[in-house]
């Protein structure tokens, strides 16, 4: 595929044709060098949209089995479809950080890079030569960001760390769920997720410093403080108040009505009420506009308290149409409601496809392939797609040789299995 498809902002068209040049000049990164150093998802992700957006990134995994990222989600015919997005846009060599050959491969890298991103325990860097002290003596400019479960301090640094701990840490599991249920955990790599594009924005900061002052430094991000986040104040609420969230499904402890409602052809569609303006307009809309000129109504925690009576209201209403009608007439009302989506609603959805929010590109094993496009529009430099993750080692002989190292030395790493 070579075409286009056109921003509705206006924005330069992203180009779906696969381009494996590594020099991007199309995006506002291009011009840096990213090592991607890290495993499974938040590190692989926070350098996926460092690539999107122009830097060269080159991803670093062992010569034996790669990423463990390759071996999460569904494959085809012994693909892995995850893979080809989170590690789009990346070259990829072939490591043992371990191996003597393998840690000076590393430091070679990192002297002509502009970020590192890791996440191995705390200390394990330093254990192989390659701390902070080693890569800053080659290259004071570096940024180091360092991804962990805990950070790289504290009683729990030590520990492993992955998403769903702080899932469980966070607060969040504790307030998902139906009330009289168990603490609920995602289906998918929320904290991970989370944290990812947290790393983004942390590694653009300390290339700012540096932009500024010529000094690298290390950036110490935990999986658990991200998601703490966005779960909210909660801490700040029980310091004050002494009250701890409690499980309440889809409904929210600020406003009412706020669920899902299934219809009459059994989907779902979900809505919300923050406005109060949005909130006179539904109960108007589902006759009961009685209940506008009740005092508690003016306010969300006022709703929330009346949150049965409201949900009677509007569920009944929403459970005696088909979810189109639903849609159609809260949509005329100006009232705020979405359908409930799977990944099939998503790849039909006109809006979804009209602003190319997925984007379909080429694949040399898949062919066409959609993916999610680059995750905001920028006006002047779009940032896009070049190629799709690729296979275990591809670029390391290409990369080594432009670090220096010639046939002969190359050679000598693979037979000491230092490179792959």
């Amino acid at each position: 595929m070579s075409d286009s498809h056109p921003r509705p902002d206006g924005a330069p068209a992203v180009d779906t044709a696969v381009d494996t040049a590594v020099d991007a000049t199309d995006g506002p990164l291009a011009g840096l060098r990213v090592l991607d150093v890290s495993t499974i998802l938040a590190g692989p992700l926070c350098c996926q949209i460092l690539g999107d957006y122009g830097a060269e990134v080159i991803k670093v995994e062992h010569p034996r089995g790669g990423d463990n990222m390759r071996g999460h989600g569904r494959s085809k015919d012994g693909v892995p479809l995850w893979w080809k997005e989170i590690s789009r846009n990346k070259r990829t060599v072939a490591v043992d950080l371990k191996a003597p050959g393998g840690a000076e491969v590393l430091r070679r890298l990192a002297a002509s890079a502009d970020v590192l991103v890791e996440n191995f325990r705390p200390g394990t860097l330093e254990r192989w030569g390659l701390g902070p002290e080693v890569l800053h003596a080659d290259n004071p400019g570096l940024v180091l960001a360092r991804l962990t479960g805990f950070g790289q301090s504290g009683p729990y640094s030590s520990r492993a760390g992955f998403g769903t701990l702080a899932e469980a840490m966070s607060g969040f599991a504790a307030a998902t769920g139906e009330a009289d249920g168990p603490p609920t955990l995602p289906a998918f790599g929320l904290a991970d997720s989370i944290c990812g594009i947290a790393a983004s924005s942390a590694v653009l900061m300390a290339l700012r410093h540096r932009d500024r002052t010529g000094e690298g430094q290390v950036v110490d991000l935990s999986i658990l403080e991200p998601i703490m986040a966005a779960v909210g104040p909660g801490p700040t609420v029980y310091q004050q108040t002494g009250e701890i969230a409690q499980r309440h499904g889809n409904r929210s402890t600020n406003n009412a009505p706020r669920n899902t409602y299934r219809t009459s052809d059994d989907r779902w569609v979900a809505i919300s009420t923050s406005a109060q303006r949005i909130a006179e307009r539904v109960m108007e809309l589902v006759g009961h506009p009685e209940v506008i000129a009740e005092p508690w109504f003016a306010t969300g925690g006022g709703r929330a308290e009346h949150v049965d009576l409201l949900d009677e209201h509007v569920g009944s209403w929403i459970a005696a149409r088909d979810r189109e009608t639903v849609l159609a007439a809260f949509t005329e009302a100006g009232a705020a409601i979405a359908p409930v989506y799977d990944s099939r609603d998503l790849t039909e959805d006109p809006h979804v496809r009209e602003t190319g929010m997925l984007l379909e590109v080429d694949d040399p094993d898949l062919g066409p392939l959609l993916q999610h496009n680059v995750m905001w529009r920028m006006s002047a430099t779009p940032g896009r797609i070049r190629f799709t993750g690729r296979a275990l080692g591809h670029d390391t002989d290409a990369v080594l040789g432009e670090l220096g190292y010639d046939a002969e030395a190359i050679t000598r790493l693979k037979e000491e299995e230092a490179v792959r």
